[in-house]
């Protein structure tokens, strides 16, 4: 009977409790939310708040939906606290707000530019502040720090708080020392010893004389490029099987230098087997296109030669009307004979379309100086060598630091492509304050001004002034180089001249003028230049006891003159080229409303030739003819005089026709130069920029005005002829050439000059 009892007991408190429960819960959990009043806020509106929270007013209170509508307001940034509780039937929101940042600054901060650090962290003014993104920033400025060698780089931010929940962001900046690599090892070459495999890389080891450069600062971007230079130096050589095997830097317990070292598998070295060309086009004939490719069988491997000829076939396929094409090199690699059969495939690309061109990077300069060199427009068939030429002609703009030009695929369509373009600009504007002295002119002083991409227009304006022993001038030009947004560049000069040729021909002379020019481009190796001249030359301060021919031409006069050069420049680098070759012809013809009546005619040619690694071989020549026109005379400012730098191992005029008494130059009526020069290194370290010379020079000149008396002077016409050698330093001050010419064919009235210096700075 007690048993029973107790069952029956225990059995309705469980059951009461079971009822209950629920009960409970609800009570708990449930209840409707009438109001969600929001506290702590001072900028952002309580109904922006609420569109953040999972729960609203009219929902029934959920502990679930409370906690995700905490996490959701966190994870807006907005707030650095964030506090909900429930008081009867409505919900309190209480929020601390994350400060607005006012003004970032950055103090400690020598090495790396403000402009930089500003650029690369991603908080900005009217932002919000917070943690988490400012110790992003942290990281990215350590980065940039790093890249630059400086490791024991630190940086601590700082907030400076204002009134109106505002603070200012300062980042202190304590750059440390610079980390340099002071040692570079190789493990594995056999081939190629450690100081050649050295010039190889970007990276250097510290030297006192890189003070310029930071290539001798540890940098993790760059020890993986220059494990890019080392595979294409072997590939280069032949080495197909090279690879880098590691590469390993160790720190030191100081933390202030680097040790690298590079472990290396060069693999044998290959022979180029068969080469064929094949192609799956219509009507396109592989025998013209054999002659492209830049190497034969038997010779070594060269990865870059292949590159090349996979360049030149694209370009000659796409030339002959084929839009869509895809040159891929075959090898099939023979380790048994060490041999390579390379077969160039032409076969029908892919074909996709241009949907447009993205331009990103460029703060200053305007979209359509970077579009204008684009070979490739929007709904061009795409082309990958047009693509490759126009990134080339974007670096040769010389307005950009780095250059990236890419495609991926569209989004909206599989044949379409978008062209994006990266650019990093630099400063283009150059002030500079020069000091110097030539064997031409003597010592000198130049101030200049220059602009190289006026407004973001890629418009040139420049203004020079030299003073000089013997030669003083001030000249300002400007050029345009698309008029009318058209591929035609025009400008235009002002100049001032003052001469003095005492040493030579015992006159000084005065220029004064302008000239307005145009020029256009025929395609990628041709173009036309024209311009006009109107400027006036005075001759006087003639010495007493002057040639007689010298002083008639005492006096001003006025030239007015057209002028033209075509020029074909296939040259691979117009300032320090390497191979390829250039042809000039020009006509000027005098006697449109001035005083000087002539026509001249110049023709100049020359190739490049690179014979070792650092070594080039250049062939030039020119010639000029005047000729009068109307029965006139030409005067002395307009002749030719051989010497100098046309003519080394001989003074300035010191080729010339000569008065047999005063031997003064009176100049000639035509002339023809021609030069052999070989430069290659000196064993120096490649950055100190210290090359030398051997070079033969020759020339000849001849003919004199119909106002000039044969009996008179004293001519020949023969070939001149020197040799020589010389030092060409491209020193963080200017330019220095030092050339020593000795003159193996000379006529007995000749003026030699064996010691040739021209040395100028400029900062």
């Amino acid at each position: 009977m007690v048993r029973s009892f107790r069952s029956a007991f225990f059995g309705a408190v469980a059951a009461f409790l079971l009822a209950i429960i629920p009960v409970l819960g609800h009570a708990q959990d449930g209840g409707v939310i009438h109001e969600i009043q929001v506290q702590g806020n001072q900028r952002i509106e309580p109904e922006t708040v609420r569109s953040y929270m999972s729960i609203a007013e009219g929902d029934v209170y959920d502990e679930v939906k409370v906690d995700k509508s905490l996490k959701g307001l966190f994870a807006t940034g907005l707030f650095a606290d964030v506090t909900i509780r429930r008081e009867g039937d409505s919900l309190l929101v209480k929020v601390v707000e994350n400060p607005i940042i006012n003004r970032i600054a950055f103090e400690g901060n020598r090495k790396v530019k403000t402009e930089q650090l500003t650029t690369e962290v991603q908080l900005r003014p009217r932002t919000v502040y917070t943690r988490t993104k400012v110790q992003n920033d942290v990281k990215r400025i350590l980065d940039i720090y790093r890249r630059s060698g400086r490791f024991a780089a630190t940086v601590e931010p700082k907030i400076i708080e204002l009134e109106q929940n505002r603070v200012d962001l300062v980042f202190e900046i304590n750059e440390g020392p610079g980390t340099y690599v002071t040692r570079i090892n190789f493990v594995g070459n056999k081939q190629y010893s450690d100081s050649s495999l050295r010039e190889t890389l970007q990276t250097k080891e510290e030297r006192w004389y890189r003070f310029l450069t930071q290539d001798d600062t540890y940098d993790p971007d760059r020890i993986t490029y220059d494990r890019e230079l080392l595979r294409k130096h072997y590939m280069k050589g032949g080495y197909a099987d090279f690879r880098v095997v590691s590469t390993i830097a160790e720190l030191t317990p100081d933390r202030e230098s680097f040790f690298l070292t590079f472990t290396l598998e060069e693999g044998d070295r290959y022979h180029v087997g068969k080469v064929l060309v094949k192609s799956a086009l219509p009507d396109l004939k592989v025998e013209d296109l054999e002659p492209l490719v830049g190497f034969k069988e038997a010779d070594w491997y060269d990865a870059d030669k292949v590159e090349n000829t996979v360049q030149a076939l694209t370009d000659a396929v796409g030339n002959k009307g084929y839009a869509f094409i895809d040159v891929k090199p075959q090898l099939n690699r023979n380790r048994d004979t060490h041999t390579i059969d390379i077969t160039f495939d032409i076969q029908e690309g892919p074909r996709v379309y241009v949907e447009r061109i993205d331009i990103q990077g460029n703060t200053r300069t305007l979209d359509k100086v970077i579009r204008r060199e684009f070979r490739l427009v929007e709904g061009d068939a795409f082309n990958t060598a047009k693509l490759r030429r126009s990134r080339e002609r974007i670096k040769d703009l010389g307005f950009f630091e780095k250059v990236e030009v890419n495609n991926v695929p569209s989004e909206t369509a599989p044949d379409r492509t978008v062209i994006k373009v990266d650019v990093e600009e630099k400063s283009t504007g150059e002030l500079s304050f020069g000091v110097g002295w030539s064997s031409s002119v003597g010592a000198m002083i130049e101030v200049g001004a220059r602009e190289r991409n006026l407004l973001g227009r890629g418009q040139d304006l420049h203004i020079t002034g030299t003073l000089a022993q013997k030669r003083s001038s001030v000249d300002m030009g400007f050029t345009e180089p698309y008029f009318l947004d058209r591929r035609l560049a025009a400008g235009f000069d002002l100049f001032a001249t003052s001469t003095d040729l005492q040493t030579q021909s015992s006159y000084d002379a005065t220029t004064k003028g302008g000239d307005l020019r145009m020029g256009y481009a025929y395609n990628e190796y041709l173009r036309h230049d024209w311009r006009y001249t109107l400027s006036q030359t005075t001759v006087d301060n003639i010495a007493s006891t002057a040639s007689r021919y010298i002083q008639d031409q005492a006096g001003t006069d006025t030239l007015s003159s057209v002028a033209h050069t075509l020029t074909w420049d296939h040259r691979d680098s117009r300032t320090e080229p390497t191979g390829g070759y250039y042809l000039k012809f020009g006509n000027e013809v005098a006697g449109a409303g001035g005083d000087d009546k002539f026509l001249r005619n110049t023709v100049g040619a020359g190739t490049f030739f690179k014979v070792a690694d650092q070594s080039v071989l250049m062939f030039s020549g020119t010639g000029g003819y005047i000729v009068p026109l109307e029965d006139s005379s030409i005067r002395i400012n307009q002749r030719y005089f051989l010497g100098g730098d046309t003519l080394r191992g001989f003074k300035d005029a010191g080729v010339s026709p000569r008065d047999a008494v005063t031997n003064d130059a009176l100049g000639g009526l035509w002339d023809y130069t021609g030069t052999a020069e070989l430069t290659f290194p000196l064993g120096v370290p490649k950055e100190l920029g210290i090359q030398g010379k051997l070079f033969t020079d020759v020339g000849a000149i001849g003919g004199v005005d119909k106002s000039i008396v044969a009996s008179d002077i004293t001519q020949s016409t023969q070939l001149r002829m020197s040799i020589g050698t010389g030092v060409v330093w491209k020193s963080p001050m200017g330019p220095i050439n030092v050339d020593l010419g000795f003159p193996i064919m000379r006529d007995s009235h000749d003026e030699t000059q064996i010691f040739r210096l021209n040395f100028g700075t400029r900062f």
